[in-house]
């Protein structure tokens, strides 16, 4: 079986609820709304019968929910995605094995009944934040009792990068060009996020919390040289603050922490991409994923895309069965 655990889906009512409160929607906003089978379900089965033994785990797509308002607006509408996503997995088990949780990241209250609601009453097989909260860094006091929390749950946190046109390219300019804030912008967000939560000391806390990064771990297989010896000689560049102090405080090197997260396999079709996050994380911390519906089919490329890659990489059979569905089930506790 092929489970793909980061693919994205809007229930019906959370749709019209999102329309509803920003109709006209720019950016990434018109982008999701431009997709049949992000919504239509008949569209979404036709595509998902063409690859077999083969189901997806629902997450929604971008933009976060705490961008469409005030705290309790937010909460609102998780719940609303939350009890959609419960209801089609109910409905369509042997489609959906299980539904990530989407959460109100500007509600520090919010977020934690949220995710304990999701978890317990509706059986979310984890959660899914995004790369910061309005801008703010999700290793804020604010944020971190969410991570408390999935470690006692222990279940995943499924991270996924955001970003707008609103964040410029260059400091003396007032939008990003080109789409350059998602084509580069978001493997960044992703991997700053990242590095946040490291530095923060979150896996000297929680050794056994499961993190799994979008898009491969983005940025970080790539630059192993510098979250390596490169991060071993944090300080040296630095003349106001000695972050030696901080080396000292870690228990680990820098890049062992990176090594501790999980990573999917949406890199719309880049095999040295793949081979590259394979040789940095592992086929044990590795994770069948598409991205589906948002490439050039509407729905159905990234996942032929992904599926060709792995099929023909240099592993073992058990490595690739670890990576289409072994370690969802394990880390989702799937039945």
């Amino acid at each position: 079986m092929k489970i793909d655990i980061f693919n994205h889906i809007f229930p019906k009512a959370y749709f019209d609820k999102m329309v509803a409160v920003l109709p006209g929607g720019t950016d990434m906003h018109k982008r999701v709304r431009a997709i049949p089978s992000i919504v239509d379900l008949d569209e979404r089965f036709r595509i998902m019968d063409m690859f077999g033994d083969y189901v997806q785990v629902l997450c929604l797509g971008a933009p976060p929910i705490e961008v469409y308002g005030a705290p309790a607006l937010a909460t609102e509408m998780a719940k609303i995605a939350n009890d959609g996503m419960a209801d089609l997995v109910r409905r369509y088990p042997a489609r959906f094995p299980g539904f990530i949780a989407s959460l109100p990241m500007n509600d520090p209250a919010g977020l934690l009944a949220e995710a304990r609601r999701a978890v317990k009453d509706l059986g979310a097989v984890g959660v899914q934040i995004f790369s910061n909260v309005l801008g703010r860094p999700l290793d804020k006091p604010e944020t971190m009792p969410l991570f408390d929390l999935m470690a006692e749950l222990d279940l995943p946190i499924w991270l996924h990068p955001a970003r707008g046109a609103d964040f410029p390219d260059y400091k003396g300019e007032k939008k990003s060009h080109y789409e350059i804030w998602w084509t580069f912008g978001w493997p960044y967000e992703t991997s700053v996020a990242m590095a946040h939560l490291v530095f923060a000391g979150l896996f000297d806390k929680h050794p056994n919390l499961k993190i799994i990064t979008h898009h491969l771990g983005a940025m970080i297989p790539y630059f192993e040289g510098r979250v390596g010896p490169g991060w071993d000689q944090l300080g040296s560049r630095t003349s106001d603050e000695d972050y030696s102090l901080l080396l000292k405080k870690l228990k680990k090197r820098p890049i062992d922490y990176f090594h501790m997260f999980y990573a999917d396999t949406a890199v719309f079709g880049s095999k040295s991409a793949t081979v590259c996050g394979l040789n940095f994380f592992g086929a044990g911390k590795m994770l069948f994923a598409s991205d589906s519906p948002f490439d050039p089919e509407k729905g159905s490329a990234y996942i032929r895309w992904t599926i060709d890659i792995l099929d023909k990489l240099e592993i073992t059979d058990a490595e690739r069965k670890a990576i289409y569905e072994g370690n969802a089930r394990k880390l989702l506790k799937l039945k």
